[in-house]
């Protein structure tokens, strides 16, 4: 046992200057797209009014509020729910070592627009971190029903089964949204929540939605080690001293939570779980001390891109961002499940 231990955290430190070198990039590449995204829109701006914008409000001027009030929490809101949504597909992908794990795919994303579009029938006034609680009841609620599904199929719950068990409840609870929407005459209002985007993300959102992200980030990253056994398989990670069965229901929490709340503040995105983490993993990887933290970064550069993207298209007029993300998304989907099938 001592042995693999040690054997596993040199693999770990091997190469952790390349890490080192991969994870300062990434934030810059991440400095640097947050910067376009707030330069460019119906109206460019220079670098010195965003610099003044920023450091130096001012009130009076336009293109002080054009930044300060709109584009700044829009691209702040888009980075860090790009970042839950990544963090939280590595984490289903680690926990059920399914490949294809995303949560848009496995249905957790409609349970949380399902209690939205509930919400929003039932009880219209709600404030905004009732929202938020509620839309991680219908994520946990979904994810439940999920795994409980792909568990009683005969033969015992694989990736695959899981996936399309996710996909079956996803549309099924997609259905019954798009059918509260029409008869409540709610349509309007919840388009907004089934395409996805983050225009309408304000300084009030960020200040309720940043603090909730970030605690579980870190909870995430507390568990990464366990993790990384678990996705090795649940045997090795028995052996090698892991705490499975609390580790996995914190791992699943922790990642519905990242789901839902971002679900409550952007709407449905998928597929951004999914393709992060796999490109992480080529750069750095198979541990979870790294996925982790250069998901998120990478999962904020392309949601913040995605979003630049949508506004870019056709302005004044925007693109649904979760189809901008699902141009990539899809195609990747694809390729993944042919490879899965080869493998089985």
């Amino acid at each position: 046992m001592d042995i693999g231990k040690n054997s596993w955290e040199r693999t770990w430190s091997a190469k952790l200057s390349l890490r080192i070198a991969i994870f300062i990039l990434a934030l810059l590449a991440l400095l640097a797209a947050m910067f376009l995204a707030i330069s460019y829109g119906a109206k460019e701006l220079s670098i010195s009014v965003i610099w003044t914008a920023v450091f130096q409000y001012d009130a009076t001027l336009t293109s002080h509020q054009v930044i300060h009030e709109l584009r700044l929490p829009r691209v702040i809101g888009a980075a860090v729910v790009g970042a839950a949504f990544a963090v939280a597909g590595a984490l289903m992908q680690g926990v059920t070592r399914n490949p294809l794990a995303d949560t848009g795919i496995l249905g957790v994303n409609a349970g949380a627009t399902f209690v939205v579009a509930l919400c929003f029938a039932f009880a219209p006034n709600m404030p905004y971190l009732g929202l938020i609680g509620c839309s991680f009841a219908g994520a946990m609620i979904s994810t439940i029903f999920i795994f409980a599904i792909g568990s009683r199929v005969p033969g015992g719950m694989t990736p695959l089964r899981l996936t399309i068990s996710g996909s079956v409840v996803a549309a099924m609870l997609g259905a019954i949204s798009t059918g509260i929407a029409i008869y409540y005459d709610l349509s309007q209002d919840l388009a907004f929540w089934f395409s996805g985007g983050v225009a309408g993300i304000k300084w009030l959102h960020l200040k309720l939605l940043v603090p909730i992200i970030i605690a579980a980030l870190l909870l995430t990253f507390a568990l990464s080690r366990t993790i990384s056994l678990l996705s090795l398989g649940e045997e090795v990670a028995v052996n090698l001293g892991g705490r499975i069965k609390r580790a996995r229901i914190l791992a699943i929490t922790a990642g519905v939570i990242l789901a839902g709340v971002s679900v409550s503040a952007a709407g449905s995105i998928s597929f951004v779980g999914l393709v992060i983490p796999h490109i992480v993993r080529k750069l750095i990887g198979v541990d979870y001390r790294g996925i982790i933290p250069l998901s998120a970064i990478l999962g904020a550069i392309l949601l913040v891109l995605a979003d630049l993207a949508a506004r870019m298209v056709n302005p004044p007029r925007e693109f649904a961002l979760s189809a901008m993300v699902a141009l990539l998304g899809v195609p990747f989907f694809l390729y993944l499940a042919r490879k899965e099938k080869r493998n089985l």
